[in-house]
């Protein structure tokens, strides 16, 4: 058995290990996607191979849907030479669910892939061909929240987008250029109308790419390199959008375990792949089975029925409230603490640590108790729901390979988000007060211990990647455990820092208690799990 139109014409075989195949005539579906193409997504990672490609397979084998999925990669083209190509655009979509069963899937909607290349004239002539179809409704994106950015962390322009802005739309170098230069393809062939989606997970995303596209089409513009029109057609709301997005599901770097899954099924060829840009690829992803997408239903072009599969349509307003509600209260925050606790117990699976009582009391202290009190509900969600299925079925999920140490990384960027904005609602309340929260002062406090490297054993670990850890880490440089020193001294540069946290910590009357913890977690070997007992119980 293996993964390709070849491999898949015994479908008896694949049926009978248990695979649910395609069920459309994959073949006419292809045919007519290259003729009239309604949408193409750049970014041919896991949670698209996971998601957005499932959704369509859904429809696809519903008859609702005629039309498959093209997808481009435009920062390591080796993923589709030399994983989507080999293996016809076909993938394994692995669903781990929380039950211990799983459910495997052969993915055929997608049914091109392109290379966003511009130094390839073949494939950047066929973007360019498909960015002028009429047909095309909607351009996605799952790029990471970097993907958007045309500056350094110095806030300086970044070299290759400097360049493309001297040089005009023929031949760009940056991600941002290619795609504006295809965009204005699309304005020269007639102004067409399109949607530009971002589905990263970041906050207002479809502004982030917004102001990306919109800075190419000044800069080429105010240089001549562009029709004065061009500007006018990226600001046309009528002709050009750019809908805001919330996503959310979990799809890890695939698993060994699951490869071993497939590998008895008699699947062959499924060694993953790592590029010379360190992207680990495989023929397969593994996914938990919840998800999410809620789209402001912002289409100039019309847009295909996804809600059928799932996809939840809406205003911008309400796509604010659900990120708000996941980001700041319902999931993110829960996930943070986990990992803050999980690295220092020497926990190295999330879902592990949801069988420990007091970290799963503490998570339910965060989410039910101190979370929920400020979380607007934005109607097509239930926060109380939503958080009931993270904490028992998401979280808890054994076959979802997560780690503390994973989600660990960037805490410093997170924090503010995840419970700043928490702390600022009740600090900005007239029925509630900061001096309630008791378990959002104890992650602070973790972390801090956390940055010690340090566990509760009195091992050194390795910290998660993260860009404040040079800023941070001298500040408890001699702190040891059991060493009793002014501690308070010590940290305050860090619980004041509003970048940080959001606030303050000493004008939100939160940075005593914070430094309490701090002492008692530091205590010696052992601290942690004994102040999780005395005060989580």
């Amino acid at each position: 058995m293996i993964l390709n139109k070849v491999g898949l014409e015994n479908r008896a075989e694949w049926e009978a290990a248990g695979y649910d195949l395609p069920q459309f005539d994959r073949e006419a579906v292809a045919a007519a996607t290259r003729e009239r193409p309604f949408w193409i997504h750049f970014g041919a990672g896991n949670i698209f191979r996971a998601f957005q490609a499932n959704v369509i397979q859904k429809l696809l084998n519903a008859g609702t849907m005629d039309r498959g999925l093209v997808v481009a990669e435009g920062f390591d083209y080796e993923i589709i030479e030399k994983m989507n190509r080999p293996h016809d655009d076909y993938s394994i979509l692995v669903t781990l669910k929380a039950d211990g069963t799983i459910e495997k899937t052969v993915v055929g909607s997608v049914v091109e892939s392109c290379i966003l290349d511009s130094d390839n004239d073949v494939e950047y002539e066929r973007l360019k061909e498909i960015f002028s179809k009429e047909s095309l409704q909607m351009v996605s994106f799952t790029i990471t929240e970097k993907g958007y950015s045309l500056v350094n962390g110095a806030g300086e322009v970044l070299p290759a987008v400097a360049a493309d802005f001297i040089a005009g739309p023929e031949m760009p170098i940056s991600y941002m250029g290619k795609v504006a230069s295809l965009l204005y393809a699309r304005y020269l062939d007639g102004e067409k109308p399109v949607a530009m989606v971002s589905m990263d997970n970041c906050s207002h995303n479809g502004d982030r790419l917004y102001e990306a596209i919109n800075s190419f089409a000044e800069k080429w513009t105010e240089n001549g390199k562009v029709e004065k029109g061009f500007l006018d057609y990226i600001r046309n709301r009528d002709k050009v959008t750019f809908p805001w997005t919330m996503i959310d599901k979990i799809t890890p770097r695939p698993d060994a375990s699951v490869e071993e899954i497939l590998k008895k099924d008699g699947i062959q060829e499924l060694e993953p792949v790592i590029t010379s840009k360190n992207t680990y690829v495989a023929p397969f992803v593994n996914a938990e089975e919840c998800e999410y997408l809620v789209i402001e239903d912002t289409f100039p072009n019309g847009r295909p029925a996804l809600e059928q599969g799932g996809v939840m349509f809406t205003d911008r307003e309400t796509v604010e409230k659900v990120e708000k509600m996941k980001v700041c209260t319902c999931l993110n925050p829960l996930h943070t603490a986990l990992a803050i606790y999980g690295c220092l117990l020497g926990y190295v699976k999330i879902s592990d640590e949801m069988k420990d009582e007091q970290l799963k009391k503490l998570v339910e202290i965060i989410g039910y108790e101190e979370g929920l009190p400020v979380v607007v509900n934005p109607g097509v969600l239930d926060p109380k729901e939503f958080i009931d299925t993270v904490l028992q079925v998401r979280i808890p999920n054994p076959f979802m390979p997560d780690t503390p140490q994973r989600i660990a990384t960037d805490t410093s960027q997170k924090l503010a988000i995840r419970f700043g904005e928490t702390i600022k609602a009740y600090k900005n309340s007239k029925q509630l007060s900061t001096a309630k929260l008791k378990m959002i002062p104890l992650v602070f406090a973790g972390w801090l211990r956390y940055l010690m490297a340090v566990d509760d054993r009195g091992i050194a670990f390795a910290l998660s990647p993260d860009p404040l850890l040079d800023t941070v880490c001298p500040y408890l440089a001699d702190i040891s455990l059991g060493n009793v020193c002014d501690m308070e001294s010590r940290l305050k540069p860090i619980l004041e820092n509003e970048n940080i946290f959001g606030v303050n910590l000493y004008e939100v009357g939160m940075a005593e208690l914070v430094c309490g913890y701090f002492k008692e977690l530091t205590a010696g070997p052992g601290a942690v799990r004994a102040v999780l007992e005395k005060y989580v119980g």
